[in-house]
C-alpha cells in the first residue's frame, strides 16, 4: 500500500501541456505581464508537469520559459517562480552551488539539504551538480569547508545512508552506548564515532537509538551534542538529529526561523516552500502550528507581500489556524514531545547563590554607608543585595536592625526610587512574602491584574503556596483565599482557590490513572454537557506535574487533538488562561517563564523576575543567563 500523500501541489487534472506553455507566452507578450496568470498556473501544476510545460514551451515557441520568466519578473517573486520551474535535484544543486560561490559560505543551506534529503535525493543532487556545472560537488564542499563538519558533509553526500527498517535490538543498546562513550563519559569527544553513527544508520534504528541514549544518559541526544560539540559541527549534527526524529519538524522550525524578527531570510523560506510543497507540506503546517501555536499561513502573510506573498500561500496550501484533528505525523510528534518531557529530568538552577565568605554585619554596615548623607549610592546597593542569596539577605535585614537599630526596607525604600526601589525592595523579601506582596497587588484597585495571579498560583509548590498564604494572613490580616473569592468569580474563581490550596498531589505518574484522566478529559471535549470547565479543573488542578505530563501525552492518543489547542478553542478568557497555563508550565517551566519574561519587556518591564534566582533560569533548553 504506497504511503499517503502529504503534499499541497499535486498533479493538475486535465492537464494540457501545450495548452499551458501558450497561456504562459500570451501572459508574459507585449507591455508587462500578467503576473497573477503565471503564479495561478506554476503554482498549480506538479513539478512533472512544469518540466513538461518547459518542453512544450522550447517546441512551440523556440524560446526558454526560465529565461522569459527571468526577464519577464523581479525580486523574490521571480527566484520563486524560476525555483518552482527547475527539477527539484537541479533546484538543490543551484542552492548549493549559491551557497559556496564567492568569498563566503552558507554553512546553514548545505546543512539544511544535506541533512534532510533521502538517499535517492542526493545521489540525483550529486548527478545534477555535475551536469550543470561541470564540478564534482564532494570536491568543492571539501574547499569550501573543514575538519569535522567537512567530515560529516563529505558522509552524508555518499548518499549511503542505511535503508533496512528491520532493527536489531543489541545493536541499538549498543550504538546508544557507544554515543555515551563518545561523548558524555568521557573528558572529551569522539567525534568521528558521531560522524559514523549518524552519518550511516538507518532512520528507524537510530529513532530507537536516541530513546535509548535518553535512558542511559537521563538526557537528550541533543543536549548532549550541545554540549559535547561546538560551531558548523554542532549546527549540523543537530539537523540530522531533528531530521532523524521528524523532517516536517526540522522544516517548521527552519520556516519560523526565517520568518521571525526584523526581515525575512527569503532564501531558506522559497527553498522549503518550493522543496517541500509535494512531499510533506501539510504535515509541515501541522508541526508549526503545535510547535509556535500559529499557523503557516498566518505567519506568511504577515510577513511577505505581493505577488511573492500569493504565491507561496498558494504552496502553503491552507490554514491551520483553528483547533481539530492532528496530521498523522503531528500527531506522533505530540506524543514523542510529552514522552520526553515525561522522561527528561529537568535541572533547575538559579543565577543567585550564597555569597562566598559572607559577613553580614560587613554588608550592613556597608549598605548603611552607602545611604548615609547626600545621595545614595546605588551601585553598592545593586552590588551587594543581587549577589546574596535570598536566605543571605534575610541575615543582613536582621543584623541591620540589631546593629544599627534601623529598619533596612524603611531606609531602602526612603532612598531609591521607581523601578529600581521596587527591585530592591523585592529583592530583601522572602519569596513568600513578596508571592503575597505580589497577590495583594493583582487584586488591589479597581482592576484585577488576573495574569499575576494565574503565574504566582500555577507555578508554585505546594509549601511555597502555603507560605505564601501564611504570609499574606501576617501582612493583610486576611486570607488569601477570601481575598480571591472577593476579586473574581465562577469558574475562574474556583480555579483560583483550588490552587491556592496548595494540595496538588505529589506522587510520580500512574499510568493507569493517566489512561483513565487522559479519557476523562477526551471524553469532557465531546460531551455537550457543558461540564468541561469542571472536568478540566478536577484533574488539572489536582494531579502532580508529573502525571499530567502522562495524562497530555495520553491524550493525543485518545483524541488525536492538542491539549492546548482544545484550551483556546473550547474555553475563554481568565479560565482559558490559567488551564492554558498549567499545561505549558507542566510541559516545561522554564520555558513558561521565558515566555512571561518576553511578554513583560515586550510591553512594560514586569518585576516578577525578582522570584526566580531562588528557583530557576535554566533548563535544557531555555537559558537565561544572568538575573539582570
Amino acid at each position: 500500500m504506497g504511503k499517503e500523500f502529504r503534499g499541497t501541489v499535486a498533479d493538475h487534472p486535465d492537464f494540457d501541456a501545450g495548452s499551458d506553455a501558450e497561456a504562459l507566452y500570451d501572459a508574459m507578450k507585449g507591455f508587462g505581464s500578467d503576473k497573477e496568470a503565471i503564479l495561478e498556473l506554476i503554482a498549480s501544476r506538479s513539478n512533472a508537469q512544469r518540466q513538461e510545460i518547459r518542453a512544450a514551451y522550447k517546441s512551440q515557441f523556440g524560446k526558454d520559459l526560465i529565461d522569459d520568466l527571468k526577464y519577464e519578473l523581479t525580486g523574490k517573486f521571480e527566484r520563486l517562480i524560476v525555483g518552482l520551474m527547475r527539477p527539484p535535484a537541479y533546484h538543490d544543486a543551484k542552492e548549493i552551488k549559491d551557497a559556496i560561490k564567492g568569498a563566503g559560505t552558507d554553512e546553514k543551506c548545505l546543512i539544511e539539504i544535506l541533512a534532510s534529503r533521502t538517499n535517492e535525493q542526493i545521489h540525483n543532487l550529486v548527478a545534477a551538480y555535475k551536469d550543470a556545472y561541470d564540478r564534482d560537488l564532494e570536491e568543492d564542499v571539501i574547499g569550501d569547508t573543514s575538519g569535522h563538519f567537512k567530515k560529516m558533509l563529505v558522509v552524508l553526500l555518499q548518499g549511503t545512508r542505511e535503508e533496512d527498517d528491520v532493527v536489531s535490538e543489541d545493536l541499538v543498546e549498543q550504538d546508544a552506548q557507544d554515543l555515551y562513550d563518545a561523548g558524555e563519559a568521557q573528558w572529551g569527544t569522539d567525534e568521528a564515532k558521531f560522524i559514523m553513527l549518524l552519518g550511516n544508520r538507518s532512520v528507524t534504528h537510530l529513532q530507537l537509538v536516541f530513546d535509548e541514549y535518553q535512558k542511559i544518559a537521563e538526557k537528550s541526544i541533543e543536549d548532549s551534542i550541545k554540549s559535547e560539540l561546538s560551531g558548523d559541527f554542532e549546527t549540523l549534527m543537530l539537523a540530522v538529529v531533528q531530521c532523524i526524529r521528524s523532517k516536517p519538524m526540522f522544516f517548521a522550525r527552519r520556516l519560523y526561523k526565517s520568518m521571525k524578527g526584523l526581515g525575512t531570510a527569503d532564501n531558506t523560506l522559497i527553498r522549503i516552500m518550493v522543496c517541500r510543497s509535494e512531499i510533506d507540506m501539510l504535515d509541515i503546517r501541522e508541526c508549526f502550528r503545535l510547535r509556535y501555536e500559529k499557523s503557516l499561513y498566518n505567519m506568511i502573510q504577515d510577513d511577505t507581500s505581493g505577488d511573492y506573498k500569493r504565491t507561496l500561500l498558494k504552496l502553503c496550501g491552507g490554514d491551520d489556524d483553528i483547533a481539530g484533528e492532528f496530521f498523522p505525523e503531528a500527531a506522533q510528534i505530540a506524543y514523542k514531545m510529552w514522552e520526553i518531557s515525561a522522561m527528561t529530568k529537568v535541572q533547575l538552577r538559579g543565577t543567585v547563590r550564597p555569597y562566598q565568605n559572607f559577613d553580614p554585619a560587613s554588608d550592613a554596615q556597608a549598605l548603611r554607608k552607602a545611604m548615609k548623607g547626600f545621595g545614595t549610592d546605588e551601585d553598592t546597593i545593586i552590588d551587594i543585595v543581587a549577589n546574596r542569596s535570598n536566605a543571605q539577605r534575610q541575615e543582613i535585614r536582621q543584623t541591620f536592625k540589631s546593629l544599627l537599630g534601623r529598619d533596612l526596607m524603611a531606609d531602602l525604600k526612603s532612598e531609591l526610587s521607581k523601578n529600581l526601589e521596587r527591585l530592591i525592595l523585592g529583592l530583601m523579601m522572602t519569596p513568600a512574602e513578596f508571592d503575597a506582596k505580589m497577590m495583594k497587588k493583582a487584586m488591589e484597585g479597581a482592576g484585577t491584574d488576573e495574569h499575576a495571579l494565574i503565574e504566582i498560583l500555577v507555578t508554585r509548590n505546594n509549601q511555597e503556596i502555603q507560605e505564601m498564604c501564611s504570609a499574606y494572613q501576617n501582612a493583610y490580616k486576611k486570607s488569601l483565599e477570601d481575598a480571591i473569592a472577593s476579586e473574581t468569580s465562577g469558574h475562574f474563581k474556583r480555579i483560583l482557590i483550588s490552587l491556592a490550596q496548595g494540595t496538588r498531589e505529589e506522587d510520580p505518574a500512574d499510568m493507569a490513572r493517566a489512561l483513565e484522566d487522559a479519557q476523562e478529559l477526551a471524553d469532557a471535549c465531546n460531551a455537550d454537557s457543558g461540564d468541561l470547565e469542571d472536568r478540566f479543573m478536577s484533574i488539572l488542578c489536582t494531579r502532580s506535574f508529573p502525571h499530567l505530563r502522562r495524562v497530555f501525552q495520553e491524550f493525543v492518543r485518545c483524541s488525536n487533538k492538542d491539549i492546548e489547542q482544545i484550551i483556546k478553542k473550547e474555553m475563554s478568557g481568565d479560565i482559558k488562561n490559567a488551564m492554558f497555563a498549567i499545561v505549558r508550565s507542566v510541559k516545561n517551566q522554564p520555558s513558561y517563564f521565558a515566555d512571561r519574561l518576553y511578554k513583560a519587556m515586550k510591553v512594560k518591564v514586569h518585576f516578577y523576575v525578582i522570584h526566580f534566582p531562588q528557583h530557576l533560569f535554566l533548563s535544557r533548553r531555555n537559558k537565561l543567563k544572568q538575573l539582570m
